[in-house]
Order: structure tokens, then C-alpha cells, then sequence
């Protein structure tokens, strides 16, 4: 099950860290990821085994779990980083106030989903950077 799981951090991970999660996009997302485990475990449609039972199965978690826990790793670096680490300083910066994202680009934020992403944990941005540096960051 191990070489199962590096298949999926190596193919579909290293490009799918880069999205936004909206609702429709995480079901999206997570039924390709149940059609891809139902190919390579060689499961049909007609034995209708239930996606739980897929992931108790491969001991996974789902492609957006891992997705969200890759992205708050991320973030937990770039907080323990210098303060005048260009990423930091870039992430922490707040725009100017007349500035507007260019046509078509996505209306959330990397670091606005990192907030919802806290949220789930029942913790605002503020306190995760403060957790962060005293806990891990050696602060």
C-alpha cells in the first residue's frame, strides 16, 4: 500500500496543491480520487463497494485532506521563517488600496483559504502564527 500511496503524492499532488477548494471543487476532486483507487484496486462499478470502505481499505485520507494538510504545512513554514524572508514578507503584506485582481483570476486567496482551512480547526490566523512561533518555530 505504500508505493500506492507515493503514486498519489508524486501524480496528483504536485499539481493539485495549487487549487482553491471550493465545495463543488473538493466533491470534484475527491470522486476522481475514488475513481482512480477503484482502477488501480481493480474494483467495478457493478460489485458497488462504498467509497468508505476504499479509504479504510488503502488507509488513506481523502486527496482534499491531504491537499488542505499540505497547505497548512506550507503555511507553518513560511511562519517559521525569518521575518524578512521574501515569502513571508510577500504572504503578510497587504495590498494597496486601489488594487483589484486581474480579470478571471480566482476571488479567494491562497492565504483566505488557509483561513478557512484554520477554521475547520477552530482556530483564526492570528492564533495559528502565535501557536507557530512558540510551539514550533522555537520562539
Amino acid at each position: 500500500m505504500q508505493s500506492l500511496e507515493n503514486q498519489i503524492w508524486k501524480s496528483r499532488l504536485t499539481t493539485s496543491t495549487k487549487l482553491k477548494l471550493y465545495n463543488t471543487d473538493a466533491r470534484r476532486i475527491d470522486a476522481l480520487d475514488q475513481w482512480c483507487l477503484h482502477m488501480l484496486l481493480g474494483i467495478k462499478w457493478y460489485q458497488f463497494v462504498q467509497n468508505d470502505d476504499v479509504w479504510r481499505l488503502t488507509k488513506q485520507l481523502k486527496l482534499t485532506a491531504m491537499i488542505q494538510w499540505r497547505r497548512l504545512t506550507l503555511f507553518g513554514h513560511i511562519m517559521c521563517m525569518d521575518d524578512n524572508a521574501d515569502a513571508k514578507r510577500i504572504l503578510l503584506a497587504s495590498p494597496l488600496a486601489d488594487w483589484r485582481r486581474q480579470p478571471g483570476r480566482p476571488h479567494i486567496t491562497w492565504l483566505s483559504t488557509v483561513q478557512q482551512d484554520l477554521k475547520q480547526h477552530h482556530l483564526m490566523l492570528p492564533e495559528a502564527a502565535d501557536l507557530l512561533r512558540t510551539d514550533l518555530c522555537g520562539g
